[in-house]
């Protein structure tokens, strides 16, 4: 598992082609990162059926609200809740270097969002090898599209996240340790297409720092 640079410089904002002693910079700090935390995934599998308001997770008792999830989901007869984090490890090494140096702590924090990402890859693996017959969609998480940010609670939940992981859900239904990914991947006998494409999809398009500078965060 390797961490994607080009990904933490976009995480950074780095216009064009970067310059070489920020990409140095940023590498060693990419090291440092990966030789101190690796990301910890967990990830339960759950039957799915269309009754009511949208796609239900059988033996859950919950319901994914919204037309995302409806479009996502709606050639899949099972469906994947996935939680990966960076832990508290993370979280040490960030409050380090924002007492040293903001600018290492900025380029850390752009390749924790990236190394958190790159678990959720690996654990996608892990799906796709247990389940060979499937074929997988995109992942797609809580905050994204009309997927309400309310379903952290809920997915953290079932995942017994907070004994596995050590992952917390705030009253805002933000995730702590910070670097923690929650998300959804739906399984069919059918090729699922890419469908999670550009800003139309997300429902921080209004305040997107990405959008105000001109670019997207690609996903």
């Amino acid at each position: 598992m390797e961490l994607n640079l080009s990904e933490a410089l976009r995480y950074l904002g780095a216009p064009g082609e970067p310059d070489p002693a920020l990409l140095a910079q940023l590498s060693a700090m990419s090291d440092k990162l990966t030789r101190s935390v690796t990301p910890r995934y967990i990830w339960r599998v759950f039957p799915l059926s269309f009754r009511g308001e949208g796609p239900t997770l059988e033996g859950a008792g919950l319901t994914l609200p919204g037309g995302m999830a409806a479009r996502m989901l709606e050639e899949c007869s099972q469906a994947v809740l996935l939680a990966c984090t960076l832990g508290a490890g993370f979280e040490a090494l960030l409050r380090a270097e924002q007492a040293r140096n903001m600018a290492r702590a900025a380029m850390l924090d752009a390749c924790g969002s990236v190394w958190a990402e790159a678990g959720c890859d690996q654990a996608e693996g892990k799906i796709s090898a247990r389940f060979p017959e499937l074929y997988r969609t995109d992942r797609f998480s809580p905050g994204y599209g009309d997927l309400p940010l309310a379903l952290q609670k809920d997915i953290c939940a079932l995942l017994d996240a907070s004994r596995r992981l050590g992952v917390q859900v705030t009253d805002s239904f933000l995730l702590n340790p910070s670097k923690t990914v929650t998300a959804v991947i739906g399984l069919s006998e059918r090729p699922q297409p890419a469908r999670i494409r550009g800003c139309g999809f997300c429902n921080l398009r209004e305040n997107c720092q990405y959008r105000k500078g001109g670019k997207t965060c690609g996903a």
